[in-house]
Order: structure tokens, then sequence, then C-alpha cells
């Protein structure tokens, strides 16, 4: 018996088979699309999933502009940035940061939930958010995929 037959396949970047996802996110919940995409982004649909290695797809999302928030989280959630100058603490509402840019918003909500660190930074330059339904994408042939069905519209 071939004992040597059974080794773990780890994938790196020349291995790696990487396509173009295009996910609707008219009606999502922002966080449970977030997380979705999170996912895909990864790699961890993949069988070939490797954590070291940037082994995700890269992901177009499009209608960021109805993305829905459940609660009161349009008005208690808010984002914090700092300019980097003593007393420079800035805040927004969810309300406030959607109004100047939702494809900021639905950012924002994905990039937390990627790895704090340099594959993090590599995996969330494969993301791009349009508010509207219109993408420059289309020369990549992005394969539609559906997430979250079960959600109300």
């Amino acid at each position: 018996m071939d004992t040597l037959s059974y080794k773990t396949v780890s994938a790196n970047k020349n291995t790696v088979t990487k396509e173009w996802l295009l996910v609707d996110a008219d009606g999502q919940t922002l966080g449970r699309l977030a997380s979705e995409v999170a996912k895909l982004l990864r790699g961890k649909h993949k069988p070939s999933f490797t954590p070291h290695v940037d082994c995700g797809d890269n992901v177009i999302i499009i209608n960021a502009k109805n993305v829905q928030l459940t609660g009161n989280k349009w008005d208690d959630k808010t984002y914090i940035r700092h300019t980097g100058y003593p007393g420079g603490q800035r805040s927004l509402t969810a309300t406030e940061l959607f109004k100047k840019s939702p494809s900021r918003m639905v950012e924002k909500a994905v990039k937390g939930m990627l790895p704090k660190n340099k594959l993090g930074a590599e995996l969330f330059r494969n993301l791009k958010v349009n508010d509207g339904a219109e993408h420059g994408q289309e020369a990549q042939k992005p394969r539609s995929i559906t997430i979250n069905t079960n959600t109300k519209k």
C-alpha cells in the first residue's frame, strides 16, 4: 500500500483558479451580505482553501444603494475615524455615511470581516462595489450568484 498518496496539497499563487462573481445587494441585510462576500473573497467556499494564500474570487457588488439595516441601526450605528491630530475624532451615523456614499458603507462592512494583516489588504483589493446596477467589469464575464435568498424584500 502506498502511504504517500494521501498528501495534503497546499494551494499557492500559481495553482489557484480565480473567477469573477457578481452579487446583487438589492434588499439584502448589510451584515449578512458582508459575511458571505468575505467568505467568497477569502476562498472558504473552495475545497482547495489555504489560510495563508489569496485563493478567493474577485467579487463585484451592485446596487449597494438598496442595502438594508435592521432595527434602529440607521440612527444608532456610528462610524468613527481619527484625523491624526489631537482632538481629531470624527464620527458619522449610518444614515450620514449612506447619504455620502452607499458603497463605502458596504466596503467598511466587508473589510471588517477580513483578516487584519497584509493578506486581508490584498483580499480587499479583489472587491468592487457599485451604487447602481452598472459595473465596469463586463469584459471579465462575471458569474452571477445569489446569496441569502431567504431575506425579505
